[in-house]
């Protein structure tokens, strides 16, 4: 699991090892998933980049937000409640030098509160499969502050994804058996 491009590029992420990704539960998504993920957001629907504020849900390895901090994202707020997940992005938060770079939430996105810093443009959310937990962790999110209005979102699934009421569904791709469904929070300009 490697860093694809930008300021950290190469940079090989600590991963759970194998065969613990499957004891803790963990999908890192593949390099050339993200690769071609990460083309499709800022080619085809303008994701913001520099400076931008990035959530990161069920982070697991952190990795997509390593991989928006590399391309430019001013900070990237990592929500994972998972104890062994969250060791993870602590230590590769640390590997790459982030400081507050990194906002590390140890917490269920679904119970996320009230946030008190700044929106997220981007968003990666990534559920744990078939447990209808996306659309409730996006309400959630939305609902306490954590989500701009307008911001782009990146769902990861076992197959695509319908929107929720009032998100606007932009796009869906499939890599194998990881289907990306791409949305628009309510709210934009």
């Amino acid at each position: 699991m490697r860093i694809v491009a930008g300021r950290f590029r190469g940079t090989a992420l600590t991963g759970p090892g194998k065969g613990a990704a499957e004891a803790l539960r963990l999908r890192p998504t593949p390099d050339r998933v993200r690769e071609a993920l990460f083309s499709m957001l800022f080619a085809g629907h303008g994701a913001p980049s520099e400076g931008s504020t990035v959530l990161d849900l069920f982070a697991g390895t952190g990795a997509m937000g390593f991989e928006a901090l590399s391309r430019g994202a001013a900070r990237t707020i990592f929500v994972e409640k998972g104890r062994d997940a969250l060791g993870l992005i602590r230590r590769n938060a640390e590997k790459l030098r982030l400081g507050e770079e990194a906002e590390i939430v140890a917490r269920d996105a679904l119970k996320l509160g009230q946030r008190t810093g700044p929106a997220a443009s981007l968003v990666f959310l990534d559920p744990p499969y078939g447990k209808d937990l996306g659309a409730k962790a996006l309400q959630a999110a939305l609902a306490g502050g954590w989500i701009a209005g307008g911001a782009l979102v990146s769902w990861e699934e076992d197959a695509a994804m319908d929107a929720p009421p009032g998100w606007d569904l932009l796009d869906t791709r499939s890599w194998g058996t990881t289907h990306v469904t791409i949305l628009r929070a309510p709210g934009g300009a």
